[in-house]
């Protein structure tokens, strides 16, 4: 009987990637599995099927292949599949078949298929920085509470003195073997929890645990750029392994405080600057906050309110780099709510200046118009 073409026994496009292939063999596998099926040959046949299909079509090399010459690349057992459950691409069923386990026995991931303990928990810290930390980066100090190895059994979680027993249900492997139809699985021993011993004497301090909570300080880098909800990822700072497993890691999310004076908009900064109604018309050379200390701005005669002026480089870092933003200022002309008879005097007589210019704008504005119409 010939066989069929893998794509088919899949349900898959020659194109499809090996994530759309994973999919649809996991489906078939859970379908067709003969623990599902006890005694039904079919499903047991189809279940061979599509294992040898997914064995070859996830293998990039098997997969070349099979597209360049089909079902002769691989002779009797194609991807080293021959019926008996053995495969030479296993990378990849690890996943799928603990899926399965997970479905049948109604427990956790079969996952992973290592001995050794339990790897430390991952943990969050929330940290708050100024805007000028943010964009030049710090360097802080936090105090974390986190399970660490306890200091009187050394993290073995057995009494000073005394030793743990290997575990007779999996002989100190941490792993047992089950049989699943035509193929043998290893999953984590349920005993020992894949530690491969069992503590008969637990330390007192940490009931066996090998654990124990404490507050330690740590050092953390700020880097330059940083922004708001942005998070650092320190390896291996979150809470101990157990069994000689590595600890988790820890992960501080940053939180950027408001600036009086500064808004941020990625790498550059904006704010806004008051002038006086005479240094907007006539011009003149004002003073202006940065992240690092006032500077000198010029403002050219006739600028008008809301204009934005550029100081380049006077930004914030852009992460990662040695480059930065730039820094943009709005100028506003300030109106006093109080004057001086001396003031009230000098705006008067600008009044009359400023009626007759005004007035001989309207007419010519008003004679384009009327040109515009006649």
């Amino acid at each position: 009987m010939s066989k069929r073409d893998y794509y088919e026994v899949l349900g898959v496009a020659k194109g499809a990637d090996v994530g759309e292939i994973k999919k649809a063999y996991r489906k078939l596998a859970l379908q067709f599995h003969p623990d599902k099926n006890p005694g039904n040959k079919e499903a047991e046949e189809k279940f061979k099927e599509a294992t040898e299909a997914y064995s070859v079509l996830s293998d990039t090399e098997n997969r070349k292949k099979y597209d360049q010459f089909g079902h002769a690349a691989f002779g009797q057992g194609a991807g080293g599949f021959n019926g008996g459950g053995n495969f030479s691409n296993f990378e990849g069923f690890e996943d799928i078949f603990g899926d399965i386990f997970s479905s049948f026995f109604g427990g956790g991931h079969a996952g992973g298929f290592r001995s050794g303990g339990q790897v430390g928990r991952d943990l969050r810290y929330d940290l708050t920085v100024t805007f000028e930390e943010a964009a030049f980066g710090a360097e802080k100090e936090i105090t974390l509470m986190r399970k660490q190895a306890c200091s009187e059994c050394s993290g073995s979680g057995s009494k000073a003195g005394s030793t743990s027993d290997t575990c007779k249900d999996c002989r100190g492997t941490g792993q047992v073997r089950i049989q699943q139809g035509f193929f043998t699985m290893s999953r984590t021993c349920g005993r020992c929890q894949g530690k491969g011993s069992i503590i008969t004497n637990p330390c007192s301090k940490c009931l066996g645990s090998g654990l124990q909570s404490a507050s330690g300080k740590l050092k953390v880098t700020i880097p330059a750029g940083i922004d708001h909800g942005q998070r650092l990822k320190l390896r291996g700072e979150g809470e101990a392994g157990q069994g000689g497993a590595p600890s988790g890691d820890l992960y501080v999310v940053i939180s950027v405080k408001e600036h009086p004076v500064f808004e941020r908009h990625e790498s550059d900064i904006i704010c806004e600057v008051g002038i006086p109604y005479t240094t907007a018309v006539l011009g003149s050379e004002i003073e202006v906050p940065t992240l690092e200390g006032n500077v000198k701005l010029k403002i050219p005669a006739g600028t008008q309110s809301g204009k934005i002026f550029r100081l380049k480089n006077r930004g914030i870092v852009v992460l990662g780099t040695n480059q930065r933003g730039d820094q943009h200022v709005k100028v506003s002309i300030v109106v006093p709510k109080k004057i001086s008879d001396k003031h009230k005097k000098a705006l008067s007589e600008l009044i009359d200046i400023e009626k007759a210019d005004y007035e001989q704008a309207n007419k010519s504005f008003f004679g384009k118009v009327r040109e515009m119409f006649s």
